[in-house]
């Protein structure tokens, strides 16, 4: 899986962006899969439902991780541009209930 080389990616990825990936997988053992994946690219808000700071070459690659791992007829991913890094982007969350509290300030990388 790509993510393991998130860090060797380099400074001149430093623009990035705040995206909510949510996703429906039908299978237990893709679900389980796409699961082990987000967690190298981000970190878990809800059940199905990550927060990713990326680059755009971390993008595409976690869209390319995905892809391999998803049934194209069965199951669906869905991204969220939230905006950059810094730019309000909890001003365009609401929740209700329990908050959503930010474990981390620098993207989560699993290795």
């Amino acid at each position: 899986m790509r993510y393991q080389n998130i860090r060797r990616l380099g400074q001149d990825d430093a623009v990035r962006n705040q995206y909510m990936v949510c996703y429906d997988i039908t299978d237990s053992k893709r679900l389980h899969q796409t699961y082990k994946t987000m967690r190298g690219y981000g970190e878990r808000v809800q059940y199905s439902v990550f927060s990713c700071r990326l680059s755009l070459k971390e993008l595409i690659y976690m869209k390319e991780d995905l892809g391999n791992i998803l049934n194209h007829e069965e199951d669906r991913v869905m991204i969220i541009d939230m905006g950059p890094v810094g730019a309000n982007t909890d001003k365009k969350t609401t929740t209700i209930g329990i908050p959503m509290e930010s474990k981390t300030e620098e993207p989560s990388v699993v290795i």
